[in-house]
């Protein structure tokens, strides 16, 4: 997992000054040919993975709230604090996801810019390699987690 320096500013604004609180997130997934870094500010610095068959452009809408954030910890043995996301589900149909191109290699945390383009990236799960699934199949994001240390 990776918090982007965006997304630290972002956390800072919002709990310390005030700042505009997005009213969902967004995780979409993303392909290998420009991978997320701490330096990563805005959606259109990657490339999202082909829409259709399953896949809608933009990802899937979280809620702020307990369903969709459903594990909030405080590790006082690792030193750190810690949120999960629910499962999040693409399900393949009518071809494979994505519906052309690689596959995904990463999913992407943003918040809600009504210019998809402009969402600032918040944080970044590797998947470990670029993913593909069949018709019927499912592409499941489990325990998806951000960490504050």
């Amino acid at each position: 997992m990776l918090v982007t320096n965006r997304g630290k500013y972002r956390t800072l604004d919002v709990t310390f000054r005030n700042g505009t609180e997005p009213t969902v997130f967004y995780v979409f997934l993303a392909l290998a040919s420009a991978a997320p870094t701490v330096d990563t500010n805005i959606k259109s610095d990657l490339n999202e993975i082909a829409t259709g068959n399953g896949y809608t452009a933009g990802g899937i809408s979280v809620a702020r709230d307990a369903t969709d954030w459903d594990v909030l910890t405080e590790d006082d043995t690792n030193d750190r604090a810690l949120v999960q996301i629910k499962d999040l589900v693409w399900t393949a149909s009518g071809g494979n996801l994505p519906s052309s191109g690689n596959g995904a290699r990463y999913a992407i945390l943003t918040d809600d810019n009504g210019t998809p383009a402009n969402r600032d990236v918040i944080a970044a799960w590797d998947l470990s390699s670029d993913r593909t699934v069949s018709t019927g199949q499912t592409l499941t994001l489990q325990n998806c987690e951000v960490r504050l240390s």
